[in-house]
């Protein structure tokens, strides 16, 4: 699992943690990792275990201003906080597990100086894996994330992540990442570079520069690697009988198990006047709703131009498994299929408004996202739909973090002064559009807004008009409609918080939890970490 703690809002990658409390994290990673290893117990070990791997040692998510690790514009983890400890303590929850994946990141302290010795990624960063070799004397395998053995001056390098690395021979990578206690290579499916390196390990040891030689140290990693056969039962049964596994495997129990999790985890923010309440499938089935049109502009990738999409804001074919009648936009396309406009028909007979808005996109992980190649231009990620200029007293002008420059000077990573680059938009068009519609009117008809979230949302721009707001977190439509039916009591409570505006973004660090203002509704709420409304109001305990 990704057990990065989500202390940057604007992160790419907050969608796959376990959120920003770091106690909480902890647990749910440690019962994640046994749920998958434990055969009878939890250090239990055999034919129904499955080797867990944590992600990424020692935490990934304190991208300065967001940015992302896959790409060269997001290579530097910042801590101007000084919070490299309670990132490290989430993965003390997990140690367990059989695997951990090391990080993209170099590390850089307020100042931009490297947490430690090395000025590297966390494979190569000595400092970062003698906390987890040696301080937490950690056994089992250490994989590299993928990439990281190649640099970007490497010939022919595509996915190359070797940040810091990029001046090493392949066979000094190699070493380096080996003295470190590496014991896999991501993505690498080639030996040439490995074995060169293990003649590299011997002459090192032959000048006393190694105290082991190149044998002892390689079988050490095979050893752990076997391990992971072994403890599985692999060895003595690498067969599996196909029948046998189709009935664990996305069988009908767990399937609902599955389920029964998503509606639970949806979070009610907004509940005006009750518009959320309990209520049975039959008392929809005569009603009718209207759910907007929108699209995504894409964003550009190492895999390819922006691939723009369309479509209706919930699935459609589920709402009519509700609903007796499922009313949307009027759309116009030109000859590239691309949306030209939206009419949102009469809503006089609508008897609900259910808008799906996703988190607004400010890139993708391989879009080089926060930086602009063409140009040369660094611009803001941003939680808010609408464009967002990075000019307020906060906006750091010089940055944290920046490579070292030829002249002795580091580059300066600042977007101050620039504009955001939000991809979806056009999710906030049609909620206005939607609101208008009701207007238009006269009636009171509920809008409930449905959000997708990926990250944390400002909600600024739609909480007014909204008469109830549900998140969910990567569930299904099918979850949302049934809690937005009241066919299942919500539960969930925000993992992160939703903050107030970008100022308060822009002033929080990076690597320090639950550091932001969170916004505050028209009902008094704080949008906070661990907000929930059930029916009856804020969820306690």
């Amino acid at each position: 699992p990704q057990i990065d703690l989500a202390t940057e809002p604007r992160w790419l990658r907050v969608g796959g943690t376990f959120g920003e409390d770091s106690k909480q994290a902890a647990e749910l990673a440690g019962a994640y990792v046994d749920g998958f290893q434990g055969s009878g117990g939890t250090n239990a070990w055999g034919p129904e275990s499955v080797n867990a791997m944590i992600k990424h040692w020692a935490g990934d998510g304190p991208g300065e201003g967001g940015r992302e690790a896959h790409t060269d514009a997001g290579k530097y983890g910042v801590y101007p906080g000084g919070n490299l400890a309670e990132h490290v303590s989430v993965f003390q929850g997990a140690l367990q597990s059989a695997a951990v994946m090391t990080a993209y990141s170099i590390a850089l302290d307020a100042n931009g100086q490297p947490l430690f010795q090395d000025r590297m990624g966390s494979a190569y960063d000595a400092g970062r894996a003698s906390i987890l070799r040696k301080d937490n004397n950690y056994q089992g395998v250490v994989v590299t994330d993928w990439g990281v053995m190649t640099g970007a001056k490497d010939e022919g390098a595509f996915i190359a992540t070797g940040w810091g690395a990029e001046d090493l021979t392949p066979a000094e990578r190699y070493v380096k990442v080996l003295e470190n206690g590496t014991d896999m290579f991501g993505g690498v499916n080639d030996a040439t570079y490995i074995l060169e390196a293990s003649k590299l390990w011997q002459e090192r040891f032959d000048k006393g520069e190694l105290k082991v030689d190149a044998k002892t140290r390689f079988q050490e990693s095979g050893a752990r690697i076997l391990g992971m056969v072994f403890q599985v039962g692999l060895y003595e049964n690498a067969f599996l009988d196909p029948a046998e596994s189709a009935k664990v495997l996305a069988s009908e129990d767990k399937v609902a198990e599955g389920y029964a999790a998503q509606l639970d985890s949806v979070v009610m923010l907004k509940n005006n006047g009750e518009t959320v309440k309990a209520a049975e499938a039959k008392d929809w089935s005569d009603k009718t709703v209207y759910i907007p049109q929108s699209y995504d502009v894409g964003t550009a990738s190492l895999f390819g131009d922006p691939a723009y999409t369309e479509g209706p804001t919930m699935d459609l074919d589920l709402a009519k498994k509700y609903f007796g009648t499922v009313v949307t936009d009027e759309v116009v396309k030109d000859a590239d299929g691309k949306v030209t406009s939206y009419t949102a028909p009469d809503l006089s007979d609508v008897d609900m408004v259910l808008v799906g808005m996703d988190s607004p996109v400010s890139g993708a992980v391989f879009g080089n996202s926060g930086f602009d190649k063409t140009t040369g231009e660094w611009y803001p990620l941003s939680l808010q739909y609408r464009p967002y200029t990075a000019d307020g007293a906060n906006v750091r002008k010089v940055s944290i973090s920046g490579d070292l420059l030829p002249d002795g000077t580091k580059q300066n990573r600042s977007y101050f002064g620039h504009t955001s680059r939000i991809s979806n938009g056009a999710d906030l068009d049609a909620f206005e559009r939607a609101v208008a519609a009701v207007k238009a009117t006269g009636k009171d008809i509920p809008v409930i807004t449905a959000l997708k979230a990926a990250n944390a949302v400002i909600p600024a721009e739609f909480e007014a008009s909204s008469d109830a707001i549900l998140v969910s977190f990567g569930t299904s439509d099918q979850a949302l409609y049934e809690v937005a039916l009241g066919l299942h009591e919500p539960k969930g409570r925000l993992p992160i918080q939703f903050p107030a505006d970008m100022n308060t973004v822009e002033k929080q660090f990076e690597d320090v939890p639950k550091d932001v203002t969170p916004y505050t509704d028209a009902d008094g709420n704080a949008y906070d970490y661990g907000f929930g409304l059930s029916y009856a109001g804020p969820i306690k305990g």
